[in-house]
This record gives C-alpha cells, sequence and structure tokens, in this order.
C-alpha cells in the first residue's frame, strides 16, 4: 500500500490545500517574472502586429497549442484578426493558409516542438515575419525567429516539475497582455467588442435598439384627447401595457394615462364616469427614440421609477412602447 493510500482524509485535505497555496505561489511568481523582462521586444511585437496588412497566425503544440487556440481568440474578439493553426496540420497542407502579409506567433515552452522546427523553414521562405513565444533563447525556434518573447519560468507548479503548469500560465497571460496591448492602440471600444459577441450579454446590450424589441403599430395603445373615461380603459385593457398613449391627430403625444393614475383617482374618490382622456392624463411623459439603446429605455425606466416608456419616430410621432417585460424578454435587463 502507497504512502498516498495510507493518509487520513484531514491530512490529504490538508496537503491538498497546501498544494493549491504553492501552485498559486510559482504561478504567480512567473507572472511577476514576465514584468521583469517585458520591455523592447514587447512593443516591437504590437508594432509588427499592428503594421501587418493579415491575420496573426497562432501555432503551437501540445499545452502551447491549447494556450495558443486560446491567444488566437482573445486577438479576434478584440480587434486584432487571428486564427489558430496547428503545426502537425501545417506539414500537411494547412501551411496554405498563411500568406506573407501575416504574422506568426509560434508557442513552445522548450523551442524545440519537432512539428514546429519542421515547418520553420518553409515559414521564412514564405515571407510571413515569426514571432518565438518561448522559454529558451538558444532553442531552434529562438534561433528562427524574428522576434523572441522570453516566457522562461524558474520551475512548474507540478510538483514533479514535469507538466506545463506555471510555463502555460506565463504564456497565457503574455498573449493577454499582447492582445490588451493591441486592443488599445487600435481604438477599440466596448461597441466594437460587443460586435464581435452578438450573442453575449454586452452585446445585447450594446447592439439591441429599441425598434427591435417595441410594441408597434395596433399594438400600441392609444386614444384621442377627447375618448371617454371606459373607451380608454377598454384600450389598456385590450392592449397589456399598463397604459395608454394620448395622441393628437397628427400622431403627437400629449399625455398618458397608467394603472398608478387611476390607482390614485381611485384613492382620491374621483368620479371617472363622466371624464376624458385629456381630464385623467398626465402630462409630459417619459419618451425616448426611435434609435436609442434599448439599455437607454431600461436607464429611463430605472430612473424615473416607471415600467413603461412611449417611442417617437424622427419627426417626434408615437410610434411604438415598450415596457419592462418587453426588455426582460429580449434579455436587455
Amino acid at each position: 500500500m502507497t504512502e498516498h493510500a495510507t493518509r487520513s482524509p484531514d491530512a490529504l485535505a490538508q496537503r491538498a490545500i497546501a498544494l493549491a497555496h504553492k501552485t498559486f505561489d510559482i504561478e504567480a511568481a512567473a507572472i511577476l517574472g514576465l514584468k521583469e523582462r517585458t520591455g523592447d521586444a514587447f512593443a516591437r511585437a504590437v508594432r509588427m502586429a499592428l503594421a501587418i496588412q493579415g491575420r496573426v497566425v497562432v501555432m503551437g503544440m501540445g499545452k502551447s497549442g491549447h494556450v495558443g487556440r486560446k491567444i488566437a481568440a482573445t486577438l479576434a474578439s478584440t480587434g486584432t484578426p487571428a486564427m489558430f493553426v496547428h503545426p502537425g496540420e501545417a506539414s500537411h497542407g494547412d501551411l496554405g493558409m498563411i500568406t506573407a502579409s501575416d504574422l506568426v506567433l509560434a508557442i513552445s515552452n522548450s523551442g524545440e516542438s519537432q512539428e514546429m522546427a519542421a515547418i520553420l523553414p518553409v515559414l521564412k521562405r514564405l515571407g510571413a515575419p515569426l514571432i518565438a513565444m518561448t522559454g529558451n533563447a538558444n532553442s531552434t525556434m529562438a534561433q528562427h525567429a524574428t522576434l523572441w518573447l522570453d516566457t522562461a519560468v524558474t520551475k512548474e507548479a507540478c510538483p514533479l516539475n514535469l507538466a506545463p503548469t506555471a510555463s502555460t500560465t506565463a504564456q497565457l497571460a503574455l498573449g493577454d497582455a499582447l492582445a490588451v496591448a493591441l486592443l488599445d492602440a487600435r481604438g477599440f471600444r466596448a461597441e466594437d467588442f460587443a460586435r464581435s459577441h452578438p450573442g453575449g450579454a454586452l452585446g445585447r446590450k450594446l447592439l439591441t435598439h429599441v425598434s427591435d424589441v417595441m410594441r408597434s403599430g395596433s399594438d400600441v395603445p392609444r386614444v384621442a384627447p377627447d375618448t371617454s373615461f371606459s373607451a380608454l380603459m377598454r384600450e389598456m385593457s385590450a392592449k397589456g401595457l399598463g397604459a395608454a398613449a394620448v395622441v393628437d391627430a397628427d400622431g403627437q403625444v400629449l399625455g398618458i394615462f397608467t394603472d398608478g393614475d387611476l390607482r390614485r383617482l381611485v384613492e382620491q374618490g374621483a368620479d371617472l364616469r363622466a371624464t376624458t382622456a385629456q381630464e385623467v392624463m398626465h402630462r409630459g411623459p417619459s419618451t425616448i427614440g426611435l434609435h436609442a439603446l434599448a439599455v437607454d429605455a431600461a436607464e429611463l425606466m430605472e430612473r424615473k421609477r416607471i415600467t413603461s416608456v412611449l417611442v417617437l419616430d424622427d419627426e417626434g410621432r408615437l410610434c411604438g412602447a415598450i415596457n419592462s417585460n418587453d426588455l426582460m424578454r429580449a434579455k436587455v435587463i
């Protein structure tokens, strides 16, 4: 029976926690070590990526390949066109994906990956600049590179010092730093990020307009100013918005009547039978433009503590309505 099998549950738990803490310390040290060595070469890498007409082609084998896929995805989603090409597949036709207008970012801790070494001469003949992200300045990959980025680590977090752990953390952190620097240099904005993430929460907030989710046409409760109170209530009930707009013959909004207005009038004991929409409406209702972002409508509702907003077209006429339920269905809030 091994030593590990004879440990008590408490001893196993304590060792697991101790190893976790040690892993955090080693990997944090690996990243901080990068900070001391990141300087002119990193700045040159940023300038090279900005200067190319094509894409950043990220390559790597094994764990470095997994990191490379993530780096390529981060670059692509933050304004730098990028893709991942597997070095093994590159030798069997995928090199055709790379052109002289691209920049190759090759990742390998040792810098001696056989699959990468096999294609380095071809890449050089192709004329695509090569940035080597490796921990060995004397490696084959670093020697063939246009530029070397140092990702060396003192030791791996693995107790056997074998499994790529701290080294892949360093690679990932340096890749993120490159993406962030390029994002900033390109003037990349939140709106740009949303365009490449239309299915995410940020994309919905920054790309969804009021016109995309509002009620329009006959679904918008509206009445003329001389409409009787009973007809006003029928319109509100039929459209299910909890409010009705009062508009003139030209579609200009004069006011609004809401469920809250009805509750307050009933509490006051008002005789509503002989009243008209104009007499009970609330003047100066909250409105929003047709082309505004849906998130702006949500912010307006929250600020005014209301549940619905009228939508106006470019001429200021009523063209729609939106309430909090519409925004929730669109996952804007």
